[in-house]
C-alpha cells in the first residue's frame, strides 16, 4: 500500500483518507464495464483517483514536489489504462520531499561568505605556524578505521561497492593522515587538511552537531624533544579561537598516561581502562553522579574505585597541579602517571613562553575516548550561549527548537605516537601531535553573531559596477567590463540592454559594492569614465587610462 513519506501513524488523516481513496479506486476498478476480469483499469478512473489523493496533498504537504501528471500518460485520457500494480509500486516517488537528510544542511551566500572567512582566518594561521597542505579520500577501506575509535566505531558510516568491497566514510581525519604517513614513509611533516567527515550521530543542529561537517586538522609528525610540538598545537587553539572573536574559551588538557595511571591507583582492572574512560569523557555532558551510576551498573567497577575516580577527576589547576600529584601517595605509586605530570609540567612552562597560560588548565576529567591517543590530549571549550541561530532553525530537518546554542567543545587533538605504525608493514612509530577544530560549531556562533548584531554581510568581492545613464551603450559597457577583467578588477555588469540608472545604483546598494563606473554619450566623447563612490554618492571624472588603477587604489581595503 503506498503511505506519504511524512506518515507513521496509523490514525493520520492523510494516510485515512489514501485508505478510503485505494478502496473507491478498487470499486471503480471492479465495476467499470470497460473491463472484464483481470484487465487494468482505464484512464477515467485512475484519474480520478490520482486527481483526489494529489488534491489532498497539496493542500496538506505544500513542501512536496508533485510529478507532472504526463510522467504517468495522464494528459491524454483517450490513453490506454494503466497498470494498478504498476501505479501503486510508483506512487512513492511520485511525490518528492524537498528537506536536506538529517544532520546535513544548505549554506546561502551569506552564510558561505561566513564561513569563508572563518576559514580564512584558520589556513592563515596553519600556515604561519609553517603547515603544508594535504588531502586523501573521503572514503577508506573499511579496516583501516576499524578499532581505531572505541565506543565512538559504531558511529562510522560504512559503505558496499558494486564488488562487495567494504568500505567506511572517513569519521575523522586523523586516521587517513596515520595511513597517508605509513603509505608513503613519511616520518616529518607538518601538515593541515581541511575537509568533510561523516557521523552517524544523533544531530543537534542548533549545537552544531552534524552527519556530515567539516574538520580543519593541524598536525606535526615526526621525532622532536618533549612538549615542543605539543605546546604549539595548543598555541594555535589560542590564536584562531581569539582571532574569530567568539567570546570567552577555556583549553583543558590532560594526559592519557595520567589517566591511565590514576585508573590503576583507583583500582580499575586492565581491561577496563578503555570502557571506563569513555564513561569518563562524558563529563562534560552529564553530571558526576550519572557517570558514576554507569561506570558502576553498566561497566561493572566496584563502588569504591569508582569514588577514588571522582575524587580525582574533580581536580583542576595548572603547573602547581601537576607538582602536587606528583607528590600524591597513590599518583606516585604509578610510573605511567609520572611521566605524564613530569610532560604536564614541562607543558606549562613551554605554554608560559608562547603566552597563551591565561586560558589553558589541567583538568584531570578530560579523557577524550579515542583510542589511539597516547599522551597529551586537550579540548577547547567555548564557555558562551545565545539564541538559536535562524538558519540552525529553519535547517533542522525537524528537531525540536532548543532554548539556546551551547555548543561546548569546538577544538580537540592530542598525541598518538601509535598509529601510524598500526599500518607500516614493520610496525614502525612516527610520533605525531595535531589539534583538530570543529569548524561547524565555531560556524553556529560566527552565524548567530552576525544575526544578532544585523550585521550586513556581503555575499560577493565586486568591486565595481559598470552602468550607463543613457539608452544603446550595451557594448560600451561590455567593452569596459572586459577591460576590467583583463585587468584583474572584480566588476559586474546588469544582463540588460537598457538597464536604468537606478536600478543599476540600487543593485550597488544591496550587494555592498563599493563603486560604479558610469558611461555616457559625454563621457565617451571626452575619454573619461564618471566614478561614483556608492555610499558617499561622490562623483569624479576618470579619464579610462587611469580607470583601473584609480579602482585599485579606492578598493585597496576592500
Amino acid at each position: 500500500m503506498f503511505c506519504p513519506p511524512c506518515c507513521d501513524d496509523a490514525s493520520c488523516p492523510t494516510v485515512s483518507l489514501v485508505i478510503g481513496l485505494l478502496t473507491t479506486f478498487l470499486l471503480f476498478f471492479l465495476l467499470d464495464a470497460n473491463n472484464p476480469a483481470g484487465v487494468i483499469p482505464s484512464s477515467p478512473s485512475v484519474i480520478y483517483f490520482l486527481y483526489l489523493t494529489r488534491h489532498h496533498l497539496e493542500s496538506k504537504h505544500s513542501d512536496w514536489i508533485f510529478l507532472d501528471n504526463t510522467a504517468f500518460g495522464l494528459d491524454n485520457p483517450a490513453s490506454p489504462g494503466i497498470h494498478g500494480l504498476w501505479l501503486l509500486d510508483n506512487m512513492a516517488w511520485w511525490i518528492l520531499p524537498l528537506d536536506c537528510i538529517a544532520g546535513t544542511r544548505d549554506y546561502n551566500p551569506k552564510q558561505m561568505a561566513i564561513r569563508e572567512k572563518v576559514f580564512n582566518t584558520i589556513i592563515s594561521c596553519f600556515k604561519r605556524h609553517g603547515a603544508e597542505n594535504i588531502d586523501t579520500p573521503v572514503f577508506e577501506l573499511k579496516e583501516t578505521l576499524t578499532g581505531k575509535y572505541g565506543e565512538d566505531s559504531k558511529l562510522i558510516y560504512d559503505l558496499k561497492d558494486q564488488g562487495g568491497e567494504l568500505l567506511s566514510l572517513r569519521y575523522d581525519l586523523t586516521v587517513p593522515f596515520a595511513r597517508y604517513l605509513a603509505m608513503n614513509k613519511v616520518t616529518n611533516i607538518k601538515r593541515y587538511h581541511i575537509a568533510k567527515v561523516y557521523r552517524r550521530d544523533n544531530p543537534a543542529m542548533t549545537r552544531g552537531r552534524y552527519r556530515e561537517f567539516y574538520q580543519c586538522d593541524f598536525d606535526i609528525a615526526g621525532q622532536y624533544d618533549p612538549m615542543i610540538p605539543d605546546a604549539e598545537c595548543l598555541k594555535i587553539v589560542h590564536e584562531i579561537l581569539s582571532e574569530l572573536e567568539l567570546g570567552d574559551f577555556r583549553i583543558k588538557v590532560n594526559d592519557r598516561r595520567i589517566l591511565d595511571g590514576m585508573f590503576a591507583v583507583c583500582g580499575v582492572p586492565d581491561d577496563k581502562f578503555r570502557t571506563i574512560c569513555s564513561t569518563v569523557d562524558k563529563l562534560d555532558k552529564v553530571s558526576w553522579e550519572d557517570v558514576r551510576s554507569e561506570m558502576v551498573k553498566e561497566k561493572g567497577l566496584s563502588e569504591e574505585a569508582a569514588d577514588q575516580i571522582g575524587q580525582y577527576v574533580s581536580l583542576q589547576g595548572g603547573m602547581d597541579l601537576a607538582e602536587r600529584l606528583l607528590q600524591d601517595a597513590k599518583m606516585s605509586q604509578s610510573k605511567q602517571a609520572c611521566a605524564g605530570l613530569t610532560d604536564m609540567k614541562q607543558l606549562f612552562s613551554y605554554l608560559q613562553l608562547f603566552q597563551v597560560t591565561d586560558k589553558v588548565v589541567f583538568d584531570l576529567s578530560l579523557a577524550r575516548g579515542l583510542d589511539y591517543y597516547t599522551g597529551v590530549i586537550y579540548e577547547a571549550i567555548l564557555t558562551q550561549t545565545g539564541p538559536v541561530p535562524v538558519a540552525a532553525a529553519q535547517n533542522g530537518a525537524g528537531e525540536k527548537a532548543e532554548e539556546g546554542v551551547s555548543v561546548g567543545s569546538v577544538a580537540g587533538g592530542g598525541r598518538y605516537d601509535g598509529l601510524v605504525g598500526m599500518f607500516d608493514p614493520k610496525g614502525r612509530k612516527v610520533p605525531c601531535v595535531g589539534v583538530s577544530i570543529g569548524i561547524e560549531r565555531v560556524f553556529s556562533i560566527m552565524e548567530q553573531k552576525a544575526e544578532a548584531s544585523a550585521e550586513k554581510v556581503r555575499t560577493t568581492e565586486t568591486q565595481v559596477m559598470v552602468a550607463s545613464a543613457q539608452k544603446n551603450l550595451l557594448e560600451e559597457r561590455l567593452r569596459l567590463t572586459a577591460e576590467l577583467w583583463n585587468a584583474g578588477i572584480k566588476a559586474e555588469v546588469m544582463y540588460k540592454k537598457n538597464p536604468k540608472l537606478l536600478s543599476q545604483l540600487q543593485h550597488c546598494e544591496d550587494s555592498g559594492i563599493p563603486l560604479v563606473a558610469i558611461l555616457g554619450e559625454q563621457e565617451l566623447k571626452d575619454g573619461v569614465v564618471k566614478l561614483r563612490t556608492v555610499h558617499s554618492r561622490e562623483e569624479i571624472d576618470v579619464s579610462r587610462d587611469k580607470l583601473v588603477e584609480e579602482i585599485k587604489r579606492r578598493t585597496s581595503d576592500v
